[in-house]
């Protein structure tokens, strides 16, 4: 009997839903699917799931440390939890609940760790296995919780609640002891008032039969569990906010909320042995110090050989308005503030024993702060910290961008590396980071990865993201290109952002050539080279760009005849020249004197910019004001290494510049790239137009000219040179307006300028974020704007023979346009003749706006962009000859009749596959009809290409190229924050990463291999560690028992002692990582097969054999189950940690 793969027939299934909305068959006459082109991609190859997060816990709340294994935990708001180990050694886990995680414990050397949560619950996880898991869980229904206390190689656990009572847990069973201590019990019976919720739990170091609880009124006492019945009370007028033991169990202090320390000797109640303010001013009159700050948290450890260590949190004087958070670290008689940048969330002193009962030998403090996580040396003058090898300063300014690089050129991580490691600050601690637990996972994944991040405040940060690690390689300051202002009133008034005018808003990178091109939100772009040396630049070229969309020209008549520059005919030169521009005003839509013209949003530095070795600035390119009208942010970015060129665009059209000779190129609205209505017919013309009244122009006819026309406020055009292109067969569409306006003058800045013409097919207004104030009737709707670009070796024209260097553009409205390049020879004319440029019309139309672009051979294989090899740009020319490789050669031209090519375009609803040259539609496949896609990445998988989609509605989808068959559609992620949407993107080879929360990165995986090596690949937080001795007694306090006193809580605490709690005071709920949860995940899976059976049996498919693999796994999970019970019975005697 045949067998069926069930997602084969779920993939059938899709395709046959989807045929009614979507043709994915070739168009008659073309061949089909598989027939040219042999796919080997699979749904079997797909699988979607949560690989690592990276960064800093968002919103921590809460802070524990293993000294014996060396890992800490972070607990968060949203109820995650963070653990860490040595570099590169991090787990992520998340509580289903999402309420804020209030305190962990760790069970010590055990492989186990509580976390109490803001909704009453506790958890006990499982952290011997990669993905830890919840074992136990109790929820709370009457009490609220506030403190967890688990001492030292015990297995009962204090929780104290908001009504004063404790309760104890046995963490194995995860049951409750009926033994109580109740809040009326451990008061004076005189006491009239309620003490406070519990804010403090902890059993006297050298007697476990003694617990201290402290109430929050200020109320602290010593419980004997034995006899059931307070041994000493401790009053203090002030709020009490934390406790700690001196270790030989005599004294104990407390913190206060009017910023005092108390210190009290355990066996005298009735007033304190000191108290201290250690930021009040000492009054001379003898009187008491002014009230403080509270001080939240008090740690006393203490050495064997000097003074012991008092580290404090808060307690600052009230006049210290504006000051930031500070800890305090008291030792013998220094007393030093360490300021911190963040407020202080919690902090824990790091000692070389577990035993509270012994000298602690503090030697670090770990302080977990709202944005950050600093380590402080104890042991070395002045309390330097340690130099943090986590990924934590993803956010140190916000992520606006992010870009994902798998299977990068291997030299590249170490090249840049080697630039990053001069980066790196000085003053660190010497000794090594002391969080030091876990090992590294053994994962197949060998190739480079690389993530950049673009910030809001203009940095740059390349990260080496290999073997799901994360490691910041280097960083670019791209805000060093500007001058700063420094008030309001030094700016000039024109920027178009109020905050962070130097914020990235997108990035071109091209890996083998190292090219770094970046577009900030100010309209500038930055074009870098990557170099090995440091150089000096005096002068920072810098071109300056108008682009502009008028409306008033289209609306109003020309009262005064105004006369605007022409552009040559084709008669004209077609070498570089000046033309000069009008000089007499004429009369438009604005005065002469009021509007901002030709001014740049920011100011290039004017002063010698020293450029170390690493990415160093070729060129600047900014976007002008024209006529009082601010530009347009860049919507879309592309650079080309072998061709020289960059393009950017917006919603007033693309430009073109050659990089290598300093030129604007190409400066043209979007709608002067759609072909005329007879396509190749040149007819040059000059835009000169007499002035008509705006209701007889026609529309097409107006918005064809308005192009290049000048208003009054052009008042200086410098240098530019507008030829008229020639196409390789002579002739072009009228739409071909310009060639290569070069500048004359090379001086520091270059200017070009071109006024651009709206688009009135538009639709969104908010995504052009459009700042003109002329928009009329006329233009109700925005315009057009450039979503995307694609460079390639490719047929511009329709049945073209020969390949050529060309352009792919995409627009907001779904148009696809080929623009034609010409490129001069390699070598110096390379540099001295301009380059051509030509549009060639409309390739093909999608719906929604264009996302990415690719193009793929007659065998289905990706073409990448041709590139550069990477030289050193300040290297000797001997090396740079050496090193330089030229632009390879243009493929094998078609043969007549027959298309070579495939070019892959994908929009926001749909993806088309269209033959080359003759532009036909071999494919199309409608993505989604009611919601969008918001990142579309052509990527490699399992030696194949295909598109990956994240769509708005959550959906993760993949379609086989180039047949666009569904392979993958998984409701992954649901678009709650723009954050998701302005950082998700794919890469190669299964990887995708986003910001899940403004510290964070998520990344994930759509290979089914990778999720089936990723238990290998993780990293292990236990590893087994022998627990240090316990400290000696010595013969005499053995002798006259003078040693720690020992308790055997379980007589105490069980059962048989002190009988069951209420059944109704709290419910334990078994985890998914215990034997209870492993069946239910067991019957789960039969569940869902069984409806996934009912849902294609109601499609009217025959899936008997689907009936028999139900059958087949539902045995399967029964054996499992059998299993399951087998291995609880062979290990019910055992400790639950050595399971």
């Amino acid at each position: 009997m045949k067998k069926f793969n069930i997602r084969k027939v779920l993939d059938g299934l899709t395709a046959v839903s989807s045929s009614s909305s979507s043709s994915a068959t070739a168009q008659p006459g073309t061949p089909k699917e598989n027939d040219v082109v042999q796919e080997t991609l699979q749904s079997e190859h797909f699988q979607l799931c949560k690989t690592v997060r990276h960064g800093f816990p968002y919103q921590p709340s809460s802070m524990a440390f293993d000294p014996v294994q060396k890992i800490l935990a972070v607990g968060t708001q949203t109820g995650a939890l963070r653990l860490f180990g040595r570099a590169g050694v991090e787990c992520y886990c998340q509580h289903e609940s999402g309420a804020a995680v209030i305190q962990l414990q760790f069970l010590i050397n055990e492989g186990a760790l509580v976390s109490a949560l803001a909704d009453d619950s506790i958890h006990l996880w499982n952290l011997r296995q990669k993905i830890p898991a919840i074992l136990h869980s109790l929820k709370f229904s009457r009490e609220r919780i506030t403190y967890c206390h688990l001492p030292f190689q015990s297995k009962w656990l204090y929780i104290g609640t908001e009504r004063g009572n404790i309760h104890i847990v046995n963490v194995e069973s995860f049951t409750l002891s009926g033994y109580v201590i109740m809040w009326n019990k451990a008061i004076e019976l005189s006491t009239k008032t309620h003490p406070g919720p519990v804010v403090h739990i902890s059993d006297n170091p050298m007697d476990e039969g003694k617990l201290l609880i402290g109430f929050e009124c200020g109320v602290v006492v010593l419980w004997d569990l034995k006899s059931k019945k307070a041994d000493y009370r401790y009053n203090y007028d002030e709020a009490i906010h934390s406790v700690a033991w001196h270790h030989e169990g005599k004294q104990f202090v407390c913190s206060h909320s009017d910023g005092t320390l108390t210190t009290w000797n355990v066996r005298a109640p009735a007033k304190p042995a000191q108290i201290i303010t250690p930021h009040g001013k000492q009054p001379k009159d003898g009187k008491k110090p002014e009230p403080c700050k509270p001080i939240l948290k008090v740690e006393y450890k203490t050495t064997r050989a000097g003074d012991p260590f008092m580290v404090l949190s808060g307690g600052l004087s009230y006049d210290t308005v504006g000051r930031r958070a500070c800890l305090t670290v008291m030792h013998g008689k220094s007393t030093a503030v360490l300021e911190m940048d963040y407020p202080i969330v919690d902090f824990l002193t790091l000692c070389e024993t577990p035993y509270p009962n012994d000298f602690q030998e503090p030697y670090a403090v770990v302080v977990l702060l709202e944005k950050d996580l600093v380590v402080i040396d104890l042991g070395q003058i002045g309390y330097p910290i340690f130099e943090n090898p986590y990924p934590l300063t993803v956010h140190e300014s916000p992520v606006t961008c992010c870009e994902y690089f798998a299977d990068c050129p291997a030299e590249l991580i170490p090249a840049l590396y080697s630039v990053g490691s001069r980066q790196k600050r000085q003053g660190y601690s010497k000794k090594e980071w002391p969080i030091s637990g876990g090992n590294w996972g053994q994962g197949a994944q060998s190739y480079p990865e690389i993530i950049i991040t673009g910030h809001a405040d203009g940095s740059i940060k390349f990260w080496d993201a290999s073997a799901l690690m994360l490691q910041v390689l280097y960083k670019l300051k791209t805000a060093k290109v500007f001058e700063r202002a420094r008030g309001k009133e030094e700016k000039g008034g024109t920027d178009i952002v109020e905050e962070d005018p130097f914020a990235i808003q997108t990035l071109s990178w091209c890996p083998e050539s190292r090219m770094l091109c970046v577009a900030g939100v100010s309209a500038h772009i930055i074009i870098y080279r990557f170099s090995k040396q440091e150089v000096n630049t005096d002068v920072v070229q810098l071109l300056e760009v108008r682009m502009q969309c008028e409306f008033s020209d289209v609306d109003s008549p020309d009262p005064g005849g105004e006369q605007t520059p022409t552009l040559p005919t084709s008669g004209a030169s077609s070498s570089p020249q000046e033309s000069e521009p009008p000089t007499q005003p004429s009369t438009g839509s604005n005065s002469s004197d009021g509007p901002r013209d030709n001014i740049p949003c920011l100011q290039v530095r004017s002063s010698t910019l020293k450029q170390s070795p690493g990415y160093q600035v070729e060129l600047v390119i900014q976007l002008v004001w024209v006529s009082g009208e601010p530009p347009q942010q860049i919507t879309s970015l592309a650079i080309n290494s072998s061709y020289g060129l960059v393009v950017f665009g917006n919603s007033n059209g693309l430009a073109v510049v050659d990089y290598l000779q300093k030129t604007l190129l190409f400066n043209m609205g979007t709608s002067e790239l759609y072909s005329p209505s007879e396509p190749y017919q040149r007819q040059p013309h000059s835009p000169r137009k007499a002035r008509q009244p705006s209701g007889d122009i026609p529309v097409a006819s107006c918005m064809s000219r308005i192009s290049f026309l000048y208003t009054e406020s052009v008042k200086k055009l410098r240098s530019s040179h507008f030829t008229l292109c020639d196409s390789n067969d002579g002739s072009n569409t009228s739409e071909d307006r310009c060639k290569s306006p070069t500048s004359a003058r090379m001086s520091r800045k270059i200017s070009s300028s071109s006024e651009q013409k709206p688009d009135l097919d538009a639709k969104d207004n908010s995504f052009s974020r459009s700042r003109s104030s002329s928009v009329t009737s006329i233009d109700r709707e925005s315009r057009e704007a450039i979503s995307s670009f694609h460079f390639c070796e490719s047929f511009p024209r329709k049945a073209d023979g020969l390949m050529n260097p060309s352009l792919l553009v995409g627009t907001t409205q779904g148009s696809v346009m080929m623009v034609a390049l010409s490129l001069p020879p390699t070598g110096d004319q390379r540099l001295q003749q301009p380059v051509g440029i030509s549009s060639c019309g409309t390739l093909v139309r999608l719906k929604g706006g264009i996302l990415t672009m690719a193009l793929l051979d007659a065998a289905g294989t990706l073409l990448p962009p041709s590139y550069e090899q990477w030289y050193d740009p300040n290297a000797s020319d001997e090396e740079k000859e050496k090193n330089r490789r030229r632009r390879p050669a243009s493929p094998p031209s078609s043969q007549e009749g027959q298309d070579s090519q495939y070019a892959v375009l994908c929009s926001e609803k749909q993806a088309k596959v269209v033959a080359m040259p003759s532009q036909t539609r071999v494919y199309k496949h409608n993505i989604t009809e009611t919601s969008f896609v918001l990142r579309a990445d052509v990527v490699l998988m399992a030696g194949a290409n295909c598109i990956a989609c994240f769509c708005a509605n959550g959906h993760i989808m993949t379609l086989s190229l180039p047949s666009l068959r569904p392979l993958l559609d998984v409701n992954y992620l649901p678009l709650t924050d723009m954050r998701i949407a302005r950082t998700f993107c794919f890469s190669n080879l299964g990887q995708a990463l986003y910001l899940t929360s403004p510290t964070e990165i998520q990344r994930i995986t759509y290979s089914q291999e990778t999720c089936d090596n990723l238990q290998e690949m993780l990293s292990e937080l236990f590893t087994p560690v022998e627990t240090p001795e316990a400290p000696n007694r010595g013969f005499f306090k053995g002798l006259f028992g003078g040693g720690a006193q020992s308790l055997d809580r379980e007589d105490l605490f069980g059962e048989t002692a002190a009988g069951k709690a209420s059944r109704s005071l709290a419910q334990h709920i078994p985890g998914p990582g215990s034997m209870e949860g492993m069946k239910g995940a067991a019957s789960g899976v039969v569940g869902d097969l069984a409806r996934a059976r009912i849902a294609l049996d109601e499609r009217g498919q025959k899936l008997g054999e689907l009936e028999e693999r139900t059958a087949a796994m539902m045995a399967s999970a029964e054996s499992f189950s059998k299993h399951a019970h087998d291995m609880m019975l062979k290990y019910k005697d055992k400790k639950w940690y050595q399971l």
